[in-house]
């Protein structure tokens, strides 16, 4: 063995608790966004751990050390004068508003199912096999949907439609939309919200997840305008759609070129294709941050199984990049794939025959 340089192990054991902190953390958040303390601290303001477990109806004693530890985590203020906790407006963004652009708690739910699939996961990484989106625990798919739709509704109908040349126009006016591998509907609903004369189609293999976005849409009032219907990626149609859009889901599907020519079949002759995937750069080196390591995380806990659970069984994995999917897109025959628009999170792409 090499010798062991201290002040490089010092430090490294610093990182190592700093990261067992934040995972254990997690557990946490997952705790606090089920039992809606986060947003009473947000409603009431400066609380002590009474006046906050009073007002949820759950044990102070336990609140306590939720809120020391939340406190300790950076999630929420102390005010050691009148031994009272609060949020700052930041953090009330992130933990409370779940309306809003910045809303992060669903995602803690993710990581939940993470942890509650490990073993499952484990067994196919010994077998080479696959393991299905339906296979993994349901909390995986709520908190899915609760992560993405405060990007959705930052962005879709703001930003990355009205990027695409002339659509946004066409959904004003009346368009037919497909909105494939749609999950629980959040941007299916949010379309249909947003243009009101369009008629959205919402596809997804999981037939619980269809159920729940019939839901969706019907709480949302836009039922009239959304049909939902449990069908892949290769086998949707309906044919002569406007816009097709698939968000971060295409990394997820076995045979990416198959969906792909599925979807060029079933565009009118001047339709478009909104590719939303996640933010990746065609070097694996560059991808070695902060945001490459949450999505090369779940990519091997979720995507990349997914992906192989399926015919073909590609694997692109959540880093595919540009480069990649330009390659999928080509193969399926499209011609046209630019780079319309960005976020930190996701790369998003207009595809045309």
């Amino acid at each position: 063995m090499q010798e062991v340089d201290q002040a490089r192990l010092d430090a490294f054991m610093g990182k190592m608790v700093g990261d067992m902190g934040a995972a254990i953390s997690a557990s946490l958040v997952v705790l606090g966004d089920r039992l809606g303390l986060y947003k009473a601290l947000a409603e009431i303001g400066p609380a002590t751990p009474l006046k906050l477990a009073s007002h949820t109806g759950t044990a102070e004693r336990y609140v306590r050390e939720w809120l020391a530890a939340q406190a300790a985590s950076g999630y929420i203020e102390y005010d050691a004068d009148k031994e009272a906790f609060y949020m700052t407006p930041e953090q009330a963004m992130v933990f409370a508003d779940e309306g809003g652009p910045a809303f992060m708690a669903g995602g803690f739910e993710v990581l939940a199912a993470m942890f509650r699939d490990e073993p499952k996961v484990a067994a196919v990484f010994k077998s080479g096999k696959g393991l299905g989106w339906h296979e993994h625990d349901a909390c995986l798919f709520r908190g899915t949907e609760r992560f993405f739709r405060p990007g959705y509704n930052a962005h879709l109908t703001t930003e990355w439609i009205p990027a695409l040349d002339g659509v946004e126009d066409r959904l004003k006016s009346g368009a037919r939309v497909a909105d494939v591998g749609c999950g629980h509907g959040a941007s299916t609903v949010l379309m249909a919200k947003t243009y009101p004369k369009s008629k959205f189609y919402g596809f997804d293999y999981h037939p619980a997840s269809i159920e729940r976005a019939k839901a969706a849409a019907r709480e949302a009032g836009v039922e009239d305008r959304i049909e939902f219907q449990v069908a892949s990626a290769k086998d949707f149609n309906g044919g002569a759609y406007d816009m097709i859009a698939i968000f971060d889901a295409l990394h997820d599907m076995g045979d990416p070129v198959g969906a792909a020519r599925n979807i060029r079949k079933n565009l009118a002759p001047d339709g478009h294709w909104l590719l939303v995937e996640p933010f990746a750069n065609d070097d694996l080196s560059a991808n070695l941050n902060p945001i490459g390591r949450l999505f090369y995380s779940a990519s091997t806990m979720i995507c990349t199984p997914a992906s192989l659970s399926q015919e073909v069984g590609l694997g692109l994995g959540a880093q595919a990049g540009e480069a990649r999917l330009k390659q999928v897109a080509e193969e399926a025959g499209f011609t046209h794939f630019r780079r319309a628009s960005e976020t930190p999170f996701n790369l998003v792409f207009d595809v045309q025959a």
